[in-house]
């Protein structure tokens, strides 16, 4: 099975999603097909980073803990205005390493984590074939060496980045007992 559910006590539907992974893991793919069918908004984090880091990533240059903290607080803000306003929204987010998530998600019990996983040969294929992202293919083995896979108690919804897309959307819905809309299937009637 390509769908690991990590049990979640007395959750309920997410107000946001973070869809996180390398780049290449189909963040932005299947954060936007998530989006689509449960009729949110979706966000591409990538474009809430600093120039000065996409111009360290566009010229191979890995990114510090240090250049990521001012992208990852201004996630934290879109995460906390999406709620605050009643919306909900997908956003697409490396979140690579513990401490990030702990910023993007901390004590927000309405924020829920997923994680696209993958293997660094079938991720180093469909960045080769990616134009117009600033994030070059000889970044990949930085990306892999940050990545801290979401512990236990982070109630992760692990998914497989084997399957197409569209399946791949749809196992995760079912694994957060949602159906197209945004709606528990007992509230969809």
């Amino acid at each position: 099975m390509s769908i690991e559910s990590r049990p979640t006590i007395g959750v309920s539907a997410p107000a946001v999603m973070i869809v996180m992974g390398v780049s290449g893991s189909g963040k932005s793919t299947i954060g936007a097909l998530l989006a689509r069918r449960l009729h949110w908004e979706f966000e591409d984090a990538d474009w809430l980073h600093p120039p000065s880091n996409v111009d360290k990533m566009h010229n191979g240059i890995p990114l510090t803990d240090e250049d990521r903290q001012p992208w990852l607080e201004a996630v934290a803000v879109w995460i906390d205005q999406t709620r605050r306003s009643g919306r909900h929204a997908v956003v697409a987010c490396s979140a690579l390493k513990r401490r990030y998530r702990n910023i993007l998600i901390g004590d927000r019990a309405d924020v829920r984590l997923v994680y696209l996983k993958g293997n660094a040969t079938l991720i180093a294929r469909r960045i080769a074939t990616r134009h117009e992202h600033f994030m070059p293919l000889n970044l990949l083995h930085s990306q892999f060496e940050a990545l801290e896979e979401p512990g236990p108690d982070e109630a992760a919804i692990i998914a497989s980045i084997e399957p197409e897309p569209r399946e791949i959307a749809t196992r995760i819905l079912s694994a957060l007992n949602m159906v197209e809309g945004g709606l528990p299937p007992e509230q969809a009637l």
